[in-house]
């Protein structure tokens, strides 16, 4: 009962604010992954992951039955979940995956602000124990695992003050990465590379235009970056 009540107190009190120069430093660490072509190509998975581990937890607040996620080495995903094929179910569970990412980092940008970075890495560790159970292929498996492992490192072995600039390094990598799947996204489309993107899907159901879906999944994006930069800069 005591270990129990001790960790509870540790993950839910509450950490000094980071100082600015941290968290700037923490920004810059994760436009640079963002940027660099090398960085961003593995980093991309964990956004991939968040993609579609939104898909599975929109799914099954739609009422869906959700039947497996995988993820792929070239860092696309897919996520299967059975019930209607129309309907307001489906079109959240499309349109959850690029807006995912980026309402993820929200809401980890607000915990931060509010000095639970503690509570943000083993909420992380919670989510993706849960997408675990979902996964149905190897690659998806180790993806999994691996990220896993090295929040798990992060909470093992660095102290509170490196966990929280942890927490602010990954919650700015998703804040910045989301607005960048969707113009990739965009670029494929215009390529005609992806026919049957999530934009695709949901022009079919609703009948508006896929353009207007990118648009919505950007300005979604952009606006969680904006605010969960105030929120942690402001």
């Amino acid at each position: 009962m005591d270990v129990v009540e001790g960790f509870w107190t540790r993950v839910t009190t509450p950490l000094p604010q980071l100082p600015t120069a941290v968290l700037v430093s923490a920004l810059v660490a994760a436009a640079v992954v963002v940027g660099a072509p090398a960085l961003w190509r593995p980093a991309r998975t964990v956004v991939t992951i968040a993609h579609e581990g939104a898909h599975g937890l929109v799914a099954l607040a739609a009422g869906r039955r959700l039947a497996g996620i995988r993820l792929h080495s070239d860092t696309s995903g897919l996520t299967v979940s059975a019930g209607r094929p129309t309907g307001l179910g489906m079109v959240l569970t499309c349109a959850a995956g690029y807006t995912g990412p980026a309402l993820f980092g929200l809401g980890a940008a607000a915990l931060l602000a509010a000095g639970h970075a503690v509570g943000l890495l083993w909420a992380l560790l919670s989510l993706l124990a849960l997408l675990l159970v979902q996964i149905r292929n190897w690659y998806g498996l180790w993806a999994v695992l691996a990220t896993g492992a090295v929040v798990v490192a992060v909470t093992r072995w660095l102290p509170p003050s490196g966990q929280a600039a942890f927490a602010a390094a990954g919650t700015w990598f998703l804040l910045l990465a989301a607005p960048k799947t969707v113009l990739e996204l965009q670029r494929a489309r215009r390529r005609r590379a992806a026919p049957d993107s999530d934009a695709d899907q949901l022009a079919r159901l609703t009948r508006l235009p896929a353009l207007l879906w990118v648009g919505l999944f950007l300005l979604v994006d952009v606006g969680a970056l904006l605010l969960g930069g105030w929120w942690l800069l402001g």
